[in-house]
């Protein structure tokens, strides 16, 4: 069976640990001291009923509040498919917890509730998570049950999606009507919309193609294998090895290489792994790798196909997210982690700033806590780097505070890629066709 990564992301209290919490129920992944837990818990809340939020939301302070603060990340299993689930919270102050489970999903599981419409968070998440790469997007349009599952109220979020599905260039996107409370159209299909007719949520997740991840380690661009050297390993008798993990493309014993950013040359004579060698080794594996010449190459540096190598450049565009209370200023000093490698560097200029409910970067001088914008940044030590829309690894990076060590932003090499206002353009190809 096939894996398939997601991340529930949406506004506070729009449901999303509770509709995670009844799609695991439903399909019956718990085990029974989980449920007996989970009910015990909602008794000494005074809950009448079970709480099916309890299920992911594992923190004491979490079940007190009722609000999710860390990523929670269950597994599941169908008959058909393998999922990795990753359940965000939706508080804006824990955003940058959010940007972690969207980080590595395949599709994102937007939760809305239909009452009060697609809110700002619940924007600048879905921004988030366009940015970051996922380009597949199943609506929840939940709480449909308060409104007596009132066809118009649909109609409401799905315009607002749809507007923003053409702005973010989504490859493809559907809105379910469901009610998480009572399980109408999350695991099984229900009655209680007739106008209806589409896929359930778990329907949903087992038709949406898998593996974007790994396309977005840059293999559908072609651009080749790329290996950040993690460890040098020193073999008994003499030479040594260099540990990573595979991105980018298969990488094969006896092809040209290089070494970056030194930009050196030589060629790929064995692959090593714990199960034994390989001649190929795919993306997503951990590998070590000889090559045919003495270099001195280190922790941080880059292994390279030599057809279409990164970019080595001291001078970056990037997207960040700022996580920081303290604004983000040109002229402030962080620490830029790349791949494996850790430098000084200073921020010249900030850009802009991205407007989450108009989609268009305006003019500022400085980033806010949860702002998105553009910023230049210039590096002590020259980086690899391509595209993140070509590749989610060396196209990524954190910024650390030096001070604190605490990391403040999540970026992006390059800048937003945004469509233009959905009147000025045609829908966007790919685009799933909307029920009713």
């Amino acid at each position: 069976m096939d894996l398939l990564r997601f991340a529930a992301v949406g506004s506070v209290d729009d449901g999303k640990s509770t509709l995670i919490g009844r799609l695991l129920y439903d399909t019956r992944q718990l085990f029974d001291d989980q449920v007996a837990a989970v009910e015990a818990a909602s008794a000494r809340r005074g809950i009448g009923e079970v709480d099916l939020s309890f299920i992911t939301d594992g923190l004491r302070a979490e079940r007190e509040q009722g609000i999710t603060i860390d990523v929670a990340y269950r597994y599941a299993a169908t008959p058909r498919r393998k999922f990795v689930i990753a359940d965000c919270p939706g508080h804006v102050q824990y955003t940058r917890n959010m940007a972690t489970g969207a980080s590595t999903a395949d599709l994102a599981l937007v939760v809305v509730d239909v009452v009060n419409g697609l809110r700002e968070q619940t924007r600048r998440h879905a921004c988030i998570a366009a940015l970051l790469g996922v380009s597949q997007f199943i609506v929840c349009a939940n709480k449909m049950d308060l409104v007596g599952w009132d066809q118009a109220a649909y109609r409401a979020v799905s315009g607002a999606v749809e507007e923003l599905a053409e702005r973010l260039e989504l490859a493809a996107w559907r809105v379910i009507p469901v009610s998480a409370l009572h399980g109408d159209y999350v695991v099984d299909q229900s009655d209680a919309a007739p106008w209806y007719d589409g896929p359930t949520v778990l329907e949903a997740l087992e038709d949406a193609p898998a593996g974007a991840w790994a396309s977005g380690h840059g293999t559908d661009i072609g651009g080749g294998a790329r290996l950040p050297v993690q460890w040098v390993l020193r073999r008994p008798g003499g030479g040594r090895s260099y540990a990573g993990m595979v991105n980018g493309g298969a990488l094969r014993t006896g092809e040209a290489v290089v070494v970056l950013p030194e930009g050196w040359r030589t060629t790929v004579t064995g692959i090593e792994t714990y199960d034994g060698p390989l001649d190929e080794a795919p993306v997503g594996i951990s590998v070590s790798v000889d090559l045919a010449d003495d270099l001195d190459v280190s922790r941080g540096d880059l292994l390279a196909a030599g057809t279409k190598p990164p970019s080595v450049v001291k001078d970056v565009v990037g997207t960040v997210c700022w996580f920081s209370d303290r604004p983000l200023r040109a002229g402030d000093r962080l620490r830029v982690k790349h791949t494996t490698r850790t430098t000084p560097a200073r921020v010249t200029a900030v850009r802009g700033r991205l407007d989450v409910n108009r989609l268009e970067i305006e003019p500022a001088v400085e980033l806010a806590n949860n702002d998105i914008g553009t910023v230049e940044l210039t590096t002590a030590v020259p980086l690899a780097v391509d595209p993140y829309r070509h590749d989610r690894i060396t196209g990524s990076f954190v910024l650390v505070d030096e001070g604190t060590n605490a990391t403040v932003a999540a970026g992006m090499v390059g800048e937003p890629h945004l469509a233009a206002g959905a009147a000025d353009r045609a829908p966007a190809p790919g685009t799933a066709a909307q029920p009713v």
